[in-house]
């Protein structure tokens, strides 16, 4: 293996010190190789118009936005806080986002996708994601001991920004949990899975129950917001619930609610109109 050089472990320190997350920092020092790569030198040699010409060839290879603004991230910690250069990062623009709303699924399409699911593992991960609006991260790495029945709910340790949250525990899931816990036998992690098998099986769920739309991880927290919502829930308790820092965030599942939308009245409805034109 080789050794790490002065600069990636004075940036991991950096991103350390401030507790960024493992997965952000492996994010941002794989952003960073990968600019270095590109032009064959040293990141510290490379200058705005070298970060300029970057997100040039990143747009033109068809990168995510999200993917795009990843790197900008990175690269604005990277100049700003390990190299101190604290006028650059303000100079490095992010890509803005076309704003799309999330797909979500009706009731009778999540247990069409769940019930596709075949491993028991998988399943019982999956069905907690959706039951209590779960990030795939924070999915796979629920412990045994987070699952409080007594209080009926589930501790949500290090979730995005590093903040622990409690969301509800229903009844029915802790059903299904306690069958695979007898069947399973886990011991410290409930689920002991990788990330990336979970995104697998719900590709292949997705097609084995024949559901037209793309269903990721994050579309059973999408679904569980907008279901909650259509249920009448609070959208305060909601963004407790998914973790959100700013209301605006959980807001926009007010778009994508059917049973909002349906029960919002036209203002035609309140016109006496005739249709057919006088003669």
């Amino acid at each position: 293996m080789a050794e790490m050089s002065p600069l990636r472990r004075r940036m991991i320190e950096d991103m350390t010190v401030r507790n960024l997350s493992p997965a952000t920092q492996q994010s941002y020092v794989h952003a960073v190789s990968k600019f270095s790569r590109y032009f064959g030198r040293p990141p510290d040699r490379l200058g705005l118009e070298d970060v300029r010409a970057f997100q040039v060839h990143l747009v033109s290879t068809g990168i995510s936005w999200p993917a795009l603004n990843q790197t900008v991230c990175a690269l604005r910690f990277f100049y700003g806080v390990t190299l101190g250069h604290g006028e650059i990062p303000e100079r490095i623009p992010y890509a803005r986002e076309p704003r799309k709303l999330p797909v979500v699924l009706s009731a009778d399409e999540v247990v069409r996708f769940l019930e596709a699911v075949p491993s028991l593992k998988t399943r019982a991960a999956l069905t907690t994601a959706y039951a209590a609006g779960l990030r795939a991260s924070e999915a796979v790495e629920l412990k045994v001991g987070d699952v409080d029945s007594g209080r009926m709910v589930i501790r949500i340790e290090h979730g995005k920004g590093g903040k622990d949250r409690y969301v509800m525990l229903s009844t029915q899931l802790l059903g299904i949990l306690r069958t695979y816990w007898r069947l399973a036998r886990p011991q410290r992690w409930l689920f002991p899975i990788d990330v990336q098998v979970l995104h697998a099986a719900c590709r292949s769920a997705c097609a084995a129950a024949g559901l037209a739309k793309r269903v990721t991880v994050h579309t059973l927290r999408h679904s569980f917001a907008t279901h909650l919502l259509e249920a009448g829930t609070d959208i305060r308790i909601i963004q407790v619930l998914l973790g959100h820092a700013n209301l605006s965030s959980t807001a926009r599942y007010t778009q994508v609610s059917n049973g909002l939308i349906r029960r919002t009245e036209s203002p035609l409805d309140r016109l006496a109109l005739e249709v057919v034109p006088p003669a």
